[in-house]
């Protein structure tokens, strides 16, 4: 089990977090029931820290994701324990559930299966905001607050009328961040936002939740499997493999000094132009 680092008290702690996965396989295992588990994560203990972008980071499969879904709660661990701001979100009052899951949102990875086809960009948006006030808010206030988060994540206001398909690769995962702040979150899980945009689209949704970072103190997990671009922007970096943190601490340390090879192996991925960029990138974030 790997131990959650010391320091002040975090937003978002994970203490022993375990998911496992049910397989079954084969007539003798479908006639005598039996059952073959898989562990998805295994034993994860984590602090996320306030007010700064913690970067997770592995290859497909590492169970970076379903740890992604523990954390908003979108699944459920099978073992261990998850606090929010000291509080073990399992023993949380309806009404306190409730209050946790606005404040803890998540972006997808696949924008066209993460918006719904058949709405428009407004309705999206407005059936956020509504779900957030609970009882029925004004149009007007509704329609400034659309335009406020259209704004935010540097969106024409032109663009609420259209649907999905018909937006950019790069539009649609803003929209996705605007749907999130409009529950205006404290936490931000960011489930490989950019794996799926070409490289100058990249760069501009990591500066836009950089920016979201700096501006309204919002924590920020971010998921990927490129560790480029997870220390360009993440202060504290966690490595994890096979369902496990291999290795976890300040971006700059694990980056110049990484003490696993599983680490050494996926920064000798990146491309060579980039490691010493994104080494002084990770320095003047941390300094």
């Amino acid at each position: 089990m790997s131990e959650a680092p010391s320091g002040p008290t975090p937003l978002c702690e994970l203490h022993d977090i375990r998911k496992e996965y049910v397989l079954r396989r084969g007539l003798v295992d479908r006639f005598t029931r039996a059952e073959r588990r898989v562990a998805a994560v295994d034993g994860v203990s984590l602090a996320i820290p306030h007010g700064r972008i913690f970067g997770l980071v592995g290859e497909s499969g590492s169970g970076k994701s379903t740890l992604g879904q523990i954390l908003v709660r979108l699944i459920e661990p099978t073992s261990g324990q998850l606090f929010y701001r000291g509080a073990d979100v399992a023993d949380l009052s309806v009404a306190e559930r409730r209050s946790f899951r606005h404040r803890v949102q998540m972006v997808f990875q696949d924008t066209n299966s993460s918006l719904n086809p058949r709405k428009r960009i407004r309705r999206v948006l407005s059936e956020a905001l509504r779900a957030r006030a609970g009882d029925r808010p004004e149009e007007a206030a509704i329609r400034e607050e659309i335009g406020r988060l259209m704004n935010q994540v540097g969106l024409d206001t032109a663009l609420l009328g259209r649907f999905p398909h018909e937006l950019s690769g790069g539009q649609r995962q803003r929209i996705g961040i605007a749907r999130a702040l409009a529950m205006k979150p404290e936490l931000l899980v960011a489930d490989e936002p950019v794996s799926s945009l070409d490289v100058s689209m990249q760069g501009q949704i990591i500066n836009l939740l950089q920016d979201l970072n700096q501006q309204l103190g919002l924590t920020i997990v971010l998921i990927s499997h490129d560790l480029a671009i997870v220390a360009r922007v993440c202060a504290e970096i966690a490595v994890m493999k096979d369902g496990k943190i291999v290795e976890t601490g300040p971006a700059r340390q694990v980056l110049a000094f990484p003490t696993q090879t599983y680490t050494r192996t996926l920064l000798a991925s990146i491309p060579r132009g980039l490691q010493g960029r994104s080494i002084a990138v990770t320095d003047r974030l941390t300094g």
